[in-house]
């Protein structure tokens, strides 16, 4: 069911592995552990860490329990966290070993109402003391489960209507929302999924291996493994550095990989990185061998069918880096560009998909179909148990009756949430005669496939009238090799652009190579060289893509520091801050728009 991989010297091992009775016999344990320690149904218990066999055996203890399972983003500071278990009420909490401190932190004022700590493994004596203080104790994981065999109790099942988990959203501004999600609609999940795969020849069995990296605390990993559970597979779990993901993938070999749009974007980098270094000769083979079989899939062959010949000589080992087993590869949490989507299509030997969903929708809302290539840079059409229609959004211009048909995404169906924990006004606000109000922007075409274009709330308006859809600009404007990540700002009392721009160091190195420049990466970013060529660059692509004047962006900072969450400018999703970032490069902004004005007076002067 569980695998998982020792660290010994720092070093992973192979993996280590434990059957459905040995966890559902641990699963037992940690159940009657909490009620011995006097954890009444419908309580909630917190679970804070990485992903691990533990993390597991804590959720199937609640649900079996009838408790209410809270995860902690392991992404998150002490202060979410401290907000958290004060608004969720938690009385108990798994922990990871290097999280305790964060716990017991004078930041993490609420801690004190906590009963108990639990952690994946073990304290260190002065954790335990440092608890003691407060009230609260601490076990080790094999002292919890010897308590629970000590004094065993049966379960206590939980109605369909009981609420299974209360998972918080990071949100781009303010504090988190706790979701609320029933029991029943965990299972009407699983059995729309169930419905959805009837429909395809190739079958899911016993033997196949999920990797899961994406945390636990998030609803898209969450629900894959619930998934598997249901259909007794098994999952494997990452060591904890995703810089060596491939090390766990040539490892477990798994036959299903779940990521975000980041992750496929660093195979496809490592893959034309692998391809670059070919011979003349061999690229040329690789691209036309590519070629003919993007041709076939694209006239109705599926990926099997398509050019086994190409398969075998060329992608065959693209296959291999992946494991060599990989039969389905799904993108889901944002949108993957056309170009990666049908690159992996081709070249992995195995199904690739995106999907969409929320939290709200307990993940996928609308999904792609295997092997239809009509759906390439779409996120599909509407899953099993829901339906999706569009709602007029007349201030930034989206009708629904229009061609293209655009809105606010509107979602209504079984496997929806049941409201935000304590905030019956923002669950009125969202949720509208049972439709679920998204806030994303999208486009559906005559036969129903939908794509996402924008967000509702990220529009801003410039001095001189004109709307701006900035999250649609910043999918523009990453194109250019030397972009790895882009924040456009704009407001209404200025008339132009600007962005902050993370430079992508590779590229950047060889660009500065090739231009006799030479230094660190962060002396680099420094030169104004550097800046001026990425600002041809966006102009490049804007004008590529057909973008109006005000839309050109006309100043950028340059920031070596990916934008990243221990500064707070992103969530734990990676979905921009985007007031934290203003506030952040405030004064460098500043001085790109006092540049701009100086520019625009002296063109006057002349």
């Amino acid at each position: 069911m569980l695998g998982w991989r020792p660290l010994k010297d720092g070093v992973p091992g192979p993996y280590l592995w434990k059957s459905y009775k040995e966890v559902y016999d641990e699963v037992l344990q940690v159940g009657s552990a909490l009620q011995q320690l006097g954890v009444p149904p419908g309580s909630r218990v917190g679970i804070y860490g990485s992903n691990c066999p533990q993390w597991i055996v804590a959720m199937q203890a609640c649900n079996g329990y009838s408790l209410i399972c809270v995860p902690l983003y392991d992404t998150l500071g002490a202060g979410a966290v401290d907000y958290i278990i004060d608004h969720a009420e938690i009385d108990v909490v798994f922990i990871q070993d290097k999280k305790i401190k964060e716990i017991l932190s004078p930041n993490c004022k609420s801690a004190k109402r906590l009963k108990a700590l639990v952690a994946f493994t073990l304290a260190t004596r002065e954790q335990i003391k440092e608890a003691d203080e407060i009230g609260m104790k601490v076990y080790s994981w094999n002292d919890f489960l010897k308590v629970g065999k000590v004094n065993p109790s049966q379960p206590c099942p939980p109605k369909e209507n009981d609420i299974c988990t209360i998972m918080y959203t990071s949100g781009t501004s303010g504090k988190p929302k706790g979701v609320i999600l029933t029991h029943e609609s965990h299972a009407l999940y699983v059995k729309g999924v169930n419905l959805f795969m009837d429909q395809f020849d190739d079958k899911m069995t016993t033997d196949d291996v999920f990797l899961s990296f994406l945390p636990l605390a998030h609803i898209l990993d969450r629900m894959i493994e619930e998934y598997f559970f249901h259909k007794g597979a098994s999952i494997g779990y990452y060591h904890g550095d995703l810089n060596a993901l491939r090390d766990d993938i040539q490892e477990l070999k798994p036959t299903l990989l779940v990521g975000v749009p980041r992750v496929y974007e660093r195979i496809y980098e490592g893959i034309l990185k692998a391809i670059a270094e070919l011979r003349p000769l061999r690229r040329v083979i690789f691209n036309v061998l590519y070629n003919r079989k993007l041709a076939s899939m694209k006239s109705g062959y599926s990926h099997k069918t398509a050019s086994p010949f190409a398969d075998m000589l060329a992608f065959r080992k693209v296959k291999a880096r992946l494991g060599g087993r990989l039969r389905l590869l799904i993108s889901g949490g944002a949108p993957l560009s056309t170009e990666i989507e049908e690159f992996l299509r081709v070249t992995t030997c195995a199904y690739f998909i995106q999907g969409y969903g929320l939290t709200e929708t307990l993940g996928p809302s609308t999904v792609c179909y295997i092997d239809d290539m009509a759906l390439v840079g779409s996120v599909g059409v509407p899953a099993t148990y829901t339906e999706i229609r569009l709602e007029e959004v007349p201030e930034m211009g989206y009708d629904p009756l229009g061609v293209p048909s655009r809105g606010e995404i509107c979602i209504r169906g079984k496997s929806l949430f049941a409201g935000y924990y304590k905030n019956p006004e923002l669950t009125n606000e969202a949720i509208v005669d049972g439709w679920f109000h998204t806030g994303d922007i999208g486009e559906m075409s005559p036969d129903g496939i939908l794509k996402v274009i924008d967000r509702k709330k990220n529009i801003f308006k410039l001095s001189q009238g004109e709307y701006v859809a900035v999250e649609y600009l910043e999918k523009v404007y990453g194109f250019p090799p030397l972009v790895e990540d882009i924040w456009v700002y704009g407001d209404s009392f200025r008339s132009n652009l600007v962005a902050v721009v993370n430079p992508h160091e590779e590229n950047t190195m060889k660009w500065a190579e090739s231009n006799g420049y030479k230094g660190s990466f962060s002396e680099i970013c420094k030169l104004e060289g550097l800046k001026e060529y990425i600002l041809k660059e966006l102009a490049a692509v804007a004008q590529k893509n057909k973008l109006r004047g005000f839309e050109y962006i006309k100043g950028i900072v340059l920031d070596h520091i990916p934008f990243d969450i221990e500064r707070d400018l992103v969530t734990a999703t990676m979905k921009k801050r985007r007031n934290n970032m203003l506030k952040y490069y405030q004064s460098e902004i500043d001085t790109v728009y006092k540049k701009l004005e100086t520019q625009k007076n002296a063109a006057k002067a002349k």
